[in-house]
C-alpha cells in the first residue's frame, strides 16, 4: 500500500521532504474494516478519518513510532509501561516533553509544568481550593457546557460572580464583563468544544489572575502565557491520549492550598515532587511528548495556526456554498478552528442518514454532541487536510443528492 502522506502525519527533514525513515512499518490486522469510498486515497494502516471531540486523533507516525517502542523502549528492554516513573529512563521521558512543551509555547522560567490525572474536570475543584479561600470572591464567564461545569463545581468552594453569560453561539464582549474589584481570579474556557465557540485573543482583565480552560484548543496556536495565572488543558483532545491534564501555573500562585483539601489537589505538591508525586500516567505523558516533539520540528504553533486556518476554511466554505442546506449555528467572528457543529435546519431528519453514510465513506464520530444535536467535526491539529477536504466534497455530493 502506498502511503499518502500529509504535513501532519510525516516528518519533514531540513530540505522540506517528507520522511519517515526512522520509524518501521509496522503490519496492523484491523479487526473492523470500514469501506473507503472509490474517490478516496487509501489511508494508513487501513485507517479511517476520526472527527471526535475526544479521545481524537492522533498523528499517524506518532503512533508508528509508539508502536515501535512498545515492546523495548530505546533498548532498555522495557516498555514505558513497565518502566518505573523513578528511574532515570522515564525522567528523561517527562523532562524532554516538559522542555518541547516550554519550547513551544516560550513559557516563562516563573512557570511551572505540570502533568497531572484526573482530567480537567479534577481542575474545577483544584483552581479554587488554591487560588481562594472560603467566602472570597472569584470571577466566571459562562460560554458553553464546560465552563458553566466549572463555575457550578467552584460553587461548592467559594463564592462565584457570572461575570457574563453567552448563548453557546457568540461571546459576550469582554468591555461588558461584570468583574468582582477584589475576585481571586478570572476563569474562562478558551474554546467550548460542544457550542464551537472560540476567543481570538487573550481577554484583558487587568491585573487580576487569569485562569484558562484550554482543553480542546490547547497548542493549536501562539500563545502568551505570560497574561494568564494558570492555563489547564485534559491531553485526549489535542495533545495525546487520554489519562493526563497539563498544568501551566505561575509560581506565586502555588502555595495557597486550604489545608482540609485532600494532598493530591496541593499544586505545591506536584511541583515539589515533579509531577511525581505518585505514579503518573507515563504512557500517556510519552505519547504527549511525541506530539510536542514533531510540532517543534513542523515549525511550532506559527505553522500549526496557519494549517488549522486552512482546514478549517475549508470547512466553513463547505456550509457557506450549500446555498442554506447547511448552517452554522455560531456567530463568524468566533467560529471555532477545532469543532465545527453544522446542522441540516430545512431537513433534520437528514442528519442521521449524513451521519451514518459519512461512516460508510470512511468517515467517523460526526454525530453532534447529544445536547445539541445535528453534526459536528472536530479538527485538531492532527487531523490532516486530506480529511476536511474529503468531509467537505460529502457534504457537497450530499446535499446535491438530498436538496428539494
Amino acid at each position: 500500500m502506498q502511503l499518502q502522506l500529509s504535513k501532519l502525519t510525516a516528518g519533514r527533514r531540513p530540505s522540506g521532504r517528507a520522511t519517515v525513515s526512522r520509524i518501521p512499518t509496522v503490519r496492523v490486522t484491523a479487526t473492523v474494516a470500514m469501506p473507503a469510498p472509490s474517490s478516496t486515497a487509501a489511508q494508513p494502516h487501513g485507517r479511517v478519518f476520526n472527527f471526535s471531540a475526544g479521545p481524537a486523533i492522533l498523528p499517524v507516525d506518532v503512533l508508528e513510532r509508539a508502536q515501535a517502542d512498545l515492546v523495548n523502549w530505546q533498548g532498555t528492554g522495557m516498555s514505558i509501561m513497565e518502566m518505573s516513573h523513578r528511574g532515570k529512563e522515564f525522567e528523561s521521558v517527562i523532562q524532554k516533553a516538559e522542555a518541547d512543551l516550554r519550547a513551544l509555547l516560550n513559557i516563562p522560567s516563573n512557570y511551572k509544568v505540570l502533568f497531572l490525572q484526573g482530567g480537567a474536570s479534577t481542575q474545577f475543584s483544584m483552581i479554587p481550593l488554591n487560588l481562594a479561600k472560603a467566602g472570597e470572591t472569584v470571577d466566571y464567564v459562562v460560554t458553553g457546557a464546560w465552563s458553566k461545569k466549572a463555575a457550578e463545581e467552584a460553587k461548592k468552594y467559594c463564592n462565584v460572580n457570572i461575570a457574563a453569560k453567552g448563548d453557546n453561539k457568540s461571546l459576550p464582549p469582554v468591555s461588558g464583563w461584570k468583574l468582582t474589584p477584589d475576585s481571586r481570579y478570572v476563569h474562562y474556557c478558551d474554546n467550548e468544544t460542544i457550542g464551537g465557540v472560540e476567543f481570538k485573543s487573550t481577554p484583558d482583565v487587568g491585573d487580576r489572575v487569569l485562569v484558562s480552560d484550554m482543553s480542546s484548543n490547547f497548542i493549536s496556536k501562539p500563545l502568551d502565557v505570560s497574561k494568564y495565572g494558570l492555563i489547564y488543558a485534559g491531553a485526549q483532545k489535542n495533545v495525546g491520549p487520554a489519562g493526563v491534564t497539563i498544568v501551566i501555573i505561575r509560581e506565586d500562585l502555588i502555595g495557597h492550598c486550604r489545608p482540609e483539601a485532600p494532598t493530591m489537589l496541593d499544586y505545591k505538591i506536584h511541583v515539589e515532587n515533579d509531577s511525581m508525586y505518585n505514579t503518573p500516567p507515563c504512557w500517556s505523558i510519552y505519547i504527549c511528548g511525541l506530539v510536542f516533539e514533531k510540532l517543534l520540528k513542523l515549525g511550532g504553533l506559527e505553522a500549526m495556526q496557519k494549517l488549522n486556518e486552512e482546514k478549517a476554511a475549508v470547512l466553513y466554505d463547505a456550509i457557506a456554498s450549500s446555498n442554506g442546506f447547511y448552517s452554522s449555528p455560531v456567530d463568524p467572528a468566533v467560529r471555532s478552528l477545532m469543532n465545527v457543529p453544522f446542522t441540516i435546519p430545512s431537513q433534520p431528519d437528514l442528519e442521521k442518514v449524513f451521519v451514518k453514510e459519512a461512516e460508510k465513506a470512511g468517515m467517523l464520530q460526526l454525530k453532534g454532541h447529544r445536547s445539541v444535536g445535528g453534526m459536528r467535526a472536530s479538527i485538531y491539529n492532527a487531523m490532516p487536510i486530506e480529511g476536511v477536504q474529503q468531509l467537505a466534497t460529502f457534504m457537497k455530493e450530499f446535499a446535491a443528492k438530498h436538496a428539494n
